[in-house]
Formats: structure tokens, C-alpha cells, sequence
């Protein structure tokens, strides 16, 4: 019974505490007065009132307050939410300047704050740092809302979301260990060095650990059809799994193996999520990180004792003034840093002073102070904690904007005001196409609709004439050329988001696409340049040498392959897309030249360069098709499948609105028409038909085999479909393995005193490195692919397995190795090669 009480109690003062939040947001938003610090100022005064019988709030004094409850139940809400409003591509480009601010930033942070407080107050070193470290934890929402209200360049509020997502994650796990090392009683240099490395185990560790569930959760998804009682609660388990799996079992960050599977959730594992899903998601998750906040702050407020924290007020300003010394010196010392590393672009004085102040404190903070185990100093700490997080979001976050303003940061650029102006435009030309709308029924007053015309036909002068003045006082040609190169990129990027939305483009290639226009629109608007992004470089780079370390473990060769063909795939769709986008900035480019008066030479320079993006396109997708015309053609079969799909889902709807479907039967439709679409989403990896005995016919070396022993052969292939520009051998590296090429064409090149001469070019059906597999010779050529290639592979271990359990192949092979070495007499073949004589003679590569 006393337990049932106890359960009674515990959930009564939980739902009494959110009806309060909710009142509390209600009056806030109504007031227009910050939501955190009256729900700490409620929480204190309910303390405070739960003390006296007559207000009958003794239920709230008797509700614990537990860091397991903090640690298991709101922290892996708070850390998964907050990686679900990350955009994955977006973090990969600008992942090295946000780990730079992140874990240096986190431990200059906390040594700074730890020290200042150490010198200046009676705590210990080893207390000061573990507040250094709670205190190193910001929250950016409130800046980086004022950054998305006011347009401050995109690639900067990710960085503010970045640095803030993985800083919070490694304070808590700094705070892990500095509660250690408080508990062992001493700080030395060992336990300084130990406590380093600890943090990076704690910290990889927990990456990796949630990265694996959050792909296992994902591969969960990926069968689940449109079943938000399915898909949703599988993310919420994942989130407390990881934790505790993390946590409580394999010794390493319970928060860090949150954020690693709320990453892959968020990139790769979205895709996974039916579309019909993603939205609910969406808010479940912004409703639960709420109730957490709601429930945090409310009971710091509760936590709070009077007595320690009017104790504690002589320390308080030194710990205001060593967490601004600290952030100071992270913004203005260590982001010129990271501003030099390479595609970074330097922050300007008036945005890191911006970032500087709205360093707030909130959440993150409050929950690790809260989990804090007993200790001497846990009282001060709350105390110290509170009162730095109220000074954050009542000074800070309160003055916030008017600083905006005061560094000018809230005057739109000459491109932004030339946009609005367009949208003026724009707007009033709809309104006059729809107001002859209203007079075709024949009840709408003329005068009205004529006046309403003659209002729009002179905002329409009035802008016109606006504009016309801008552009002859401030705008040059180049301006010319960046707006309408800001008005292209963005008409491709809602293209892009048509195609999305249709199915046409799966969600990996839809970002990849959108990431490097919102770059480029970036650095139109901010820097008035177009730029060249290629955020791809590092990815591909780091994709290949993967996949050759797969080669190299026979268990995920097969895997290797897959892998290539789903990134040929990958960027088929995506010069698919290049090609659709851009001749849809062509034909939007012929409407422009006919409504409006663009600088004859502004308009053929931004044609022109859409002209050869889309030509280039264009022979990218003749290669392939020429190349690989199975997948191309299966791709194009589905795409016609999807159209017919759509057109059916449109004519369903409208026949419901006119009552001429019923409602359950047009849902039923449109649920398998729902199903169709999402099967047809992408494309599959299919095994690519090669004719293999026939490729192992051309090389001399094997030309006597018979059919039984091409066959054996044929087994020990192994195939690579290659990306173009990819690296097959090198000089001077040992060689082992015959290639055959199925498909594609390779370059054959050598370099010789310091010059690289181009030897010639294999093309499909032709081999090279075939006296490798009985010599084990050095290469004497480097070849690469020119188009994406599909290769076989025949290795000098696997073909002498095969000698060793059939003698007679090894005398064939040993015979014919002898005659072509005598043929040779020592002469180099790859001199001899010519793109003609390729398909008979191979090079000795």
C-alpha cells in the first residue's frame, strides 16, 4: 500500500508540474516574457509554498528529485531530439570546424572557468573544474532562432547547432570523469593523463555504440510500412537503449551513443522512415524534448534552497565572470583558428560577438547539475548553476536582439532587398491573374475588382520604378550577375524539392543536391561571389579507400561491390538531377528575358554556364547509359512508373472532393498507390550481365584453357564497378592480379622524369596486368578509369589455389609464361600500346 502511495504521489506531482508548464507557456507567450525563467521563478516559489500545509502543495515537497531520474529518463530525450534537427550532409561539410570547437573548445572552456574559480574562490581544483565543465554546456536555441528570423548565413547556424550538439555531449561526459576523479580524493598528473584518455574512450566509444544500434534500428525501419505505431516507438527505444546499453553495460557514454544513433536516424536512417511518418516524428519528438525542458526547469526551481544560494552569492560573480572570460577567449581566440582551415570561410567581428553573447546556458546544464551524486559541494554547485543559468537568459538572452540590431546585422544586404522587391513583384502579379477569377461568376462587384486591379497595377509600377533606382545607385554588373545567379539556384532548389517530393530523387541524392546550393545562396547573399562547392571531395576520398580495405578482407569484398554500385547508382541519380534542374533553369532564364529588362551581357553569362552544366550532364548520362544501360533503363522504367502513380493518386483525390469516391475507398487507395511509390523509390543493385568466359578468352595467357577450366576460373573472379577518375594500379606497386575490363575505359599512363605521359586507353573487352598473376612484377604504368567502369578481378593467390588442385592448368599456364617471356625478351609491352592495338595485345602493367 505505502508503495502504490508512494507511485500515486510521484505520477500527481509529475502531471501537476506539466498543467503548470503548460499555464506558465500559455502566460509567457501572451506577456511576451522568457519561458525558462518563470518556470525556475515558479519552481522556487512552489518550493517555498510546499513548506506550509495551508496551500496544499505538500505533495511537490515530497516529490524526489533523483540524478537517475535526470540521467536515464530526460537526458536521452534531450540529446536524440536535438540530433534529429540536424541535417547530416550540412554537419559532414563543416564537420572539422565544429569538432574544433567542440572538444578543444570544451576542455579550454572548462580548464579556463575551472581555473579562474580555483584562484578566486574556496573550492577545490578539482570542484572548480567539474563546474567548468557544467557550465561549458551552451544552448543556442534562442540565438540561433534570432539567426533564422533575421537570415544570418545558413552554414553559420549550423555551426552554432554543431558545435552546441556535440559540446554538450562531451561536457557530460567530461563531468563523468572530473565526479571521478573528485571521488578518488586527488588530481595529479596521472590522473589528468588518464583522465584525457578516458574521455576519448568514453567519447568514440558511445559514438560507435549508437551508430551500430542506430543502423540496426534503421534496417528495423526500412520493413515497416507507414506505421507510426511501429516506427515511432522504435525510435524512442532506440534513444533509452542506446542509453543504457552504453551506459550501464559496455563502459562507455550512454549520451554519446544517443547522439550517434540520433545521427544515423537523421541521415541515413530517414530514408528508412515511411514519408507519411516523418512529420509525426517530427513532432513527437519536439513534444517530448519539451515536457523534458518543462520538467527540468521546473524542478531546478524546486531544487533550489534560499539559504545555499544566498550563501553562494559572493562566488557568483566570479563564476559569471570566468564563464564570459571563457567564452570570449573560445570565440576570439579559437574561431579565427578554425576559420583558416581549409573551405571554412572567416566569421566576421559582428557575428562572433553575436555568438559570443549568446552563449547561453540552459538544459543541458541544469540535468547534469542535477545528476550530480552527493557530494560536499552539490548545494553550491545548484546554487552557483541556477543563478549562471538565469543570468545567461535574462541578461543574455534578453539583449540578445537589440545587440543584433546594434551591430547592424539586421539590415538586409542589396541582394536581400532586390529578393523582397521580386517578391513584391511577384505577389502583385498573381493578385492581378486571379482577380479577373472572381468576376467570372458573375456576382463580385466591378468597381471592386477594378479598383483592386488599378491598386495592383500601381504597386506593380511603384516596384519596378524601385527597383530600377536601385539598380542605377547601387548595383554594378557583377551585382546583376549574382542576383540573377541567386534567383537561378534557388528555382533549381525548388525543383529539386518537386522531384523530392514526387519520388523522382531519393532523399540522400535530394540532399546532396540542396546542400551545395544552400552553400552557393550563402555565399551569394554574404559574400556576393558564386562559388564552386563540392562538398562531395572528402566523402569520395575517404568511400574509396574504404572500399579498397574491404577488397583486402574476403568476408566484405561482396560488400565492397554493393557498396560501388549503390554509389554509381547514387550519382546517376544525381547528374539526373543536375540535368533535369538545370534545363529548368534554362527554360526559367527564356521567361525572365521576356518579362524583364536583365543586362543583355548578365543574361549570357549565367545562360551560358547553365548551358555547359546541362551539357555536361548530358554526357555524363550518355556514358553511363552507354556503360551500363541495365540499371539506366530500369531507372527510366520506374521513373514512367511513378508518373503513372502520381497521376492515379491526383485523379483519386479529386474524384473524393467530388464526391464521387468514398472516403474509406480513396484512403485505401492512396494507401497502394503509397505502397507503389515507395518500392519504386530508388533504385535496386542488381548483378550487371557479363559475358565472363569471353573476357578470359582474350588474354593470351589463358587462351588454350578449355571451357571446364575457364569455368574454374570464373569462380574466382571478383568484380568492381568503378566510379571515373579512380586510381586501379599504381607504378612502382607490386602487382598480383589480371584485370578484365566488362565495361567503361581506363587510361594507361607513366610518369618519367618528373613528367606523366599518357600511354593510351583500354576500353571494354581489353585486359592489362596479366604477366603479374605468374611474375609477381613491379607496375611500370599507373592506370585509372575515364568513365565509370565494371572490372574483374583474377588474383595470383586465387589462380594458384586453382594450379595446386589441377596440375595440369599450372603446366598450360607455366608453358605459355615461358613463350610470351621469350617473345618479350625482357622488353617492356606497355611502351607498344596503342588505343588500337589494345583489344589484342594487353599491357604488362
Amino acid at each position: 500500500m505505502h508503495h502504490s502511495s508512494h507511485v500515486a504521489e510521484l505520477v500527481g506531482g509529475i502531471v501537476a508540474l506539466l498543467l503548470l508548464a503548460v499555464a506558465i507557456l500559455a502566460l509567457t507567450k501572451k506577456l511576451r516574457l522568457p519561458f525558462t525563467v518563470v518556470l525556475v521563478l515558479a519552481g522556487i516559489t512552489l518550493a517555498q509554498l510546499s513548506e506550509t500545509p495551508a496551500y496544499g502543495l505538500q505533495i511537490l515537497s515530497r516529490l524526489e528529485i533523483s540524478p537517475d531520474l535526470i540521467l536515464y529518463v530526460f537526458l536521452p530525450v534531450l540529446i536524440f531530439e536535438s540530433t534529429l534537427h540536424i541535417e547530416p550532409h550540412s554537419l559532414r561539410h563543416n564537420l572539422s570546424p565544429i569538432l574544433t570547437l567542440a572538444i578543444p573548445g570544451l576542455l579550454l572552456s572548462t580548464g579556463l572557468i575551472g581555473l579562474i574559480v580555483w584562484l578566486a574562490t574556496p573550492l577545490p581544483l578539482s570542484g572548480a573544474l567539474l563546474l567548468g565543465a557544467i557550465l561549458s554546456a551552451t544552448d543556442p536555441v534562442a540565438v540561433v532562432s534570432i539567426f533564422r528570423q533575421l537570415g544570418a548565413p545558413e552554414r553559420l547556424t549550423l555551426m552554432l547547432e554543431g558545435e552546441s550538439l556535440f559540446n554538450d555531449a562531451a561536457s557530460i561526459v567530461l563531468a563523468r570523469i572530473l565526479i571521478g576523479v573528485i571521488a578518488a580524493g586527488t588530481v595529479t598528473g596521472a590522473t589528468i593523463g588518464s583522465g584525457i584518455l578516458d574521455f576519448f574512450i568514453l567519447f568514440f566509444g558511445g559514438l560507435l555504440v549508437g551508430a551500430v544500434l542506430g543502423v540496426i534500428a534503421a534496417l528495423f525501419l526500412g520493413l515497416v510500412e507507414s506505421d507510426p505505431f511501429i516506427e515511432i516507438p522504435l525510435t524512442t527505444a532506440l534513444a533509452y537503449l542506446s542509453f543504457l546499453l552504453a551506459e550501464e553495460y559496455l563502459g562507455v557514454s550512454g549520451v554519446m551513443a544517443t547522439m550517434g544513433a540520433g545521427l544515423v536516424i537523421s541521415g541515413w536512417g530517414r530514408v528508412k522512415i515511411s514519408p507519411s511518418v516523418r512529420l509525426q516524428l517530427d513532432h513527437f519528438w519536439a513534444q517530448m524534448a519539451f515536457v523534458a525542458n518543462a520538467l527540468i526547469f521546473l524542478m531546478l526551481g524546486l531544487r533550489v534552497e534560499l539559504e545555499a544560494l544566498w550563501e553562494a552569492m559572493d562566488l557568483v560573480p566570479w563564476v559569471i565572470l570566468a564563464m564570459l572570460i571563457a567564452r570570449g577567449v573560445l570565440i576570439y581566440g579559437l574561431m579565427p583558428l578554425v576559420g583558416r582551415l581549409p573551405g571554412v570561410r572567416p566569421i566576421s567581428f559582428a557575428y562572433k560577438t553575436l555568438i559570443f553573447w549568446g552563449g547561453l546556458r540552459g538544459a543541458i546544464a541544469i540535468a547534469i547539475v542535477l545528476s550530480l551524486p552527493p557530494m560536499p559541494y552539490t548545494e553550491t554547485f545548484i546554487a552557483l548553476v541556477t543563478t549562471a543559468v538565469l543570468f545567461t537568459l535574462l541578461v543574455q538572452g534578453l539583449t540578445i536582439e537589440p545587440l543584433f540590431r546594434w551591430l547592424h546585422l539586421d539590415r538586409p544586404t542589396l541582394v536581400d532587398r532586390l529578393a523582397l522587391l521580386e517578391l513584391d513583384l511577384e505577389a502583385n502579379k498573381h493578385a492581378l491573374k486571379r482577380i479577373p477569377q472572381l468576376r467570372t461568376g458573375g456576382l463580385f462587384s466591378s468597381p471592386i475588382a477594378h479598383r483592386l486591379s488599378l491598386q495592383c497595377e500601381h504597386a506593380l509600377k511603384q516596384t519596378r520604378h524601385t527597383m530600377q533606382q536601385l539598380r542605377q545607385r547601387e548595383m554594378s554588373s557583377d551585382n546583376e550577375t549574382t542576383l540573377l545567379y541567386l534567383r537561378t539556384l534557388s528555382e533549381e532548389k525548388l525543383f529539386y524539392d518537386r522531384l523530392y517530393a514526387e519520388g523522382h530523387l531519393t532523399e540522400g541524392a535530394f540532399r546532396e543536391l540542396s546542400l551545395v546550393l544552400t552553400l552557393q545562396i550563402d555565399a551569394i547573399r554574404y559574400h556576393g561571389v558564386f562559388e564552386h562547392i563540392h562538398s562531395h571531395r572528402l566523402h569520395r576520398l575517404i568511400e574509396r579507400r574504404l572500399y579498397r580495405l574491404f577488397d583486402r578482407i574476403p568476408p566484405l569484398a561482396r560488400y565492397a561491390e554493393w557498396l560501388r554500385m549503390r554509389r554509381l547508382i547514387r550519382n546517376y541519380e544525381e547528374v539526373w538531377g543536375h540535368y533535369q534542374g538545370s534545363g529548368r533553369v534554362l527554360a526559367y532564364l527564356k521567361e525572365l528575358a521576356g518579362l524583364e529588362e536583365i543586362p543583355v551581357k548578365v543574361m549570357s553569362e549565367v545562360r551560358g554556364h547553365y548551358r555547359k552544366w546541362h551539357e555536361m550532364a548530358r554526357e555524363q548520362l550518355d556514358q553511363l547509359s552507354a556503360q551500363f544501360p541495365e540499371f539506366v533503363n530500369s531507372m527510366q522504367e520506374r521513373l514512367g512508373k511513378r508518373v503513372l502513380l502520381l497521376a492515379e493518386a491526383d485523379a483519386t483525390r479529386v474524384q473524393e472532393k467530388r464526391g464521387m469516391l468514398p472516403h474509406g475507398r480513396s484512403e485505401a487507395m492512396l494507401l497502394r498507390i503509397e505502397h507503389q511509390l515507395n518500392q519504386l523509390r530508388g533504385q535496386t543493385v542488381e548483378k550487371l550481365q557479363v559475358d565472363e568466359a569471353k573476357l578470359l578468352r582474350r588474354v593470351p595467357l589463358l587462351h588454350e584453357l578449355d571451357s571446364e577450366e575457364l569455368r574454374k576460373l570464373q569462380d574466382k573472379l571478383q568484380q568492381h564497378t568503378l566510379d571515373s577518375s579512380e586510381v586501379i594500379i599504381e607504378q612502382g606497386a607490386l602487382g598480383d592480379s589480371l584485370y578484365l575490363i566488362a565495361r567503361g575505359v581506363v587510361r594507361v599512363s607513366r610518369e618519367e622524369d618528373g613528367e606523366v605521359r599518357d600511354l593510351g586507353t583500354l576500353m571494354a573487352g581489353d585486359f592489362f596486368g596479366e604477366m603479374a598473376l605468374m611474375n609477381h612484377e613491379s607496375r611500370n604504368a599507373t592506370i585509372r578509369t575515364v568513365t565509370p567502369c565494371q572490372l574483374y578481378e583474377l588474383r595470383r593467390d586465387d589462380l594458384q589455389q586453382l594450379m595446386a588442385h589441377h596440375p595440369h592448368i599450372a603446366e598450360q599456364l607455366e608453358r605459355v609464361d615461358r613463350d610470351r617471356q621469350q617473345e618479350l625478351n625482357g622488353a617492356q609491352r606497355i611502351n607498344s600500346i596503342t588505343p588500337t592495338a589494345a583489344a589484342t595485345r594487353s599491357p604488362r602493367s
